[in-house]
Protein backbone atom coordinates (compact mmCIF):
# COMPACT_ATOMS: atom_id res chain seq x y z
CA UNK A 1 0.00 0.00 0.00
CA UNK A 2 1.57 3.72 -0.97
CA UNK A 3 2.13 6.09 1.82
CA UNK A 4 -0.86 8.66 0.35
CA UNK A 5 -2.95 5.55 1.16
CA UNK A 6 -1.84 5.03 4.64
CA UNK A 7 -2.67 8.35 5.32
CA UNK A 8 -6.19 8.86 3.39
CA UNK A 9 -6.65 5.13 5.77
CA UNK A 10 -5.74 7.21 8.81
CA UNK A 11 -7.58 10.44 7.83
CA UNK A 12 -11.03 8.04 7.16
CA UNK A 13 -10.57 6.32 10.55
CA UNK A 14 -9.83 9.73 12.47
CA UNK A 15 -13.06 10.81 10.57
CA UNK A 16 -14.90 7.92 11.55
CA UNK A 17 -13.75 7.94 15.37
CA UNK A 18 -14.76 11.52 14.85
CA UNK A 19 -18.20 11.10 14.25
CA UNK A 20 -18.85 8.78 16.38
CA UNK A 21 -17.85 10.35 18.87
CA UNK A 22 -19.93 13.27 18.43
CA UNK A 23 -22.78 10.87 18.47
CA UNK A 24 -21.87 9.55 21.89
CA UNK A 25 -20.58 6.47 20.62
CA UNK A 26 -24.02 5.88 19.25
CA UNK A 27 -23.41 3.90 16.24
CA UNK A 28 -26.96 4.23 14.62
CA UNK A 29 -26.72 7.86 15.28
CA UNK A 30 -23.72 7.95 13.83
CA UNK A 31 -24.98 6.28 10.18
CA UNK A 32 -28.05 8.48 10.42
CA UNK A 33 -26.54 11.79 10.81
CA UNK A 34 -24.12 10.67 7.51
CA UNK A 35 -26.70 10.17 5.76
CA UNK A 36 -28.46 13.30 6.56
CA UNK A 37 -25.32 15.19 5.75
CA UNK A 38 -25.19 13.32 2.20
CA UNK A 39 -28.87 13.94 1.49
CA UNK A 40 -28.19 17.76 2.53
CA UNK A 41 -25.22 17.45 -0.08
CA UNK A 42 -26.88 15.84 -2.71
CA UNK A 43 -29.67 18.67 -2.52
CA UNK A 44 -27.51 21.20 -2.94
CA UNK A 45 -25.29 19.54 -5.58
CA UNK A 46 -28.46 19.46 -7.72
CA UNK A 47 -29.41 23.02 -6.96
CA UNK A 48 -25.87 24.10 -7.40
CA UNK A 49 -26.30 21.97 -11.30
CA UNK A 50 -29.70 23.62 -11.65
CA UNK A 51 -28.24 26.97 -11.69
CA UNK A 52 -25.59 26.21 -13.74
CA UNK A 53 -27.82 24.68 -16.84
CA UNK A 54 -29.84 27.72 -16.62
CA UNK A 55 -26.89 29.64 -17.29
CA UNK A 56 -25.90 31.03 -13.45
CA UNK A 57 -21.65 31.16 -13.30
CA UNK A 58 -19.94 32.21 -10.30
CA UNK A 59 -18.88 36.01 -10.12
CA UNK A 60 -15.63 36.00 -11.35
CA UNK A 61 -14.06 38.08 -8.17
CA UNK A 62 -15.76 35.07 -6.35
CA UNK A 63 -13.86 32.73 -8.17
CA UNK A 64 -10.17 34.51 -7.70
CA UNK A 65 -11.46 34.31 -3.93
CA UNK A 66 -11.10 30.73 -3.26
CA UNK A 67 -7.60 30.65 -4.64
CA UNK A 68 -6.38 34.08 -3.37
CA UNK A 69 -8.30 34.39 -0.06
CA UNK A 70 -11.34 35.08 2.24
CA UNK A 71 -13.87 38.14 0.89
CA UNK A 72 -13.08 39.67 3.78
CA UNK A 73 -9.65 39.69 3.12
CA UNK A 74 -9.72 40.56 -0.56
CA UNK A 75 -12.05 43.39 0.39
CA UNK A 76 -9.55 44.79 2.71
CA UNK A 77 -6.89 44.98 0.76
CA UNK A 78 -8.88 46.34 -2.20
CA UNK A 79 -10.39 48.93 0.05
CA UNK A 80 -13.89 48.30 0.26
CA UNK A 81 -15.93 46.74 2.37
CA UNK A 82 -17.31 43.75 2.32
CA UNK A 83 -21.52 45.20 1.91
CA UNK A 84 -20.23 47.15 -0.46
CA UNK A 85 -19.02 44.72 -3.04
CA UNK A 86 -21.91 42.16 -2.01
CA UNK A 87 -24.72 44.53 -2.71
CA UNK A 88 -23.16 44.93 -6.20
CA UNK A 89 -23.04 41.45 -7.10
Amino acid sequence: MSASALSDDRRYEQACDQAIAMCDGNLRSTIKALIMANEYLEIELAELQAAVAAGCVPNIAFSSEVVTGSHEENASTQGTSTHARSSVA
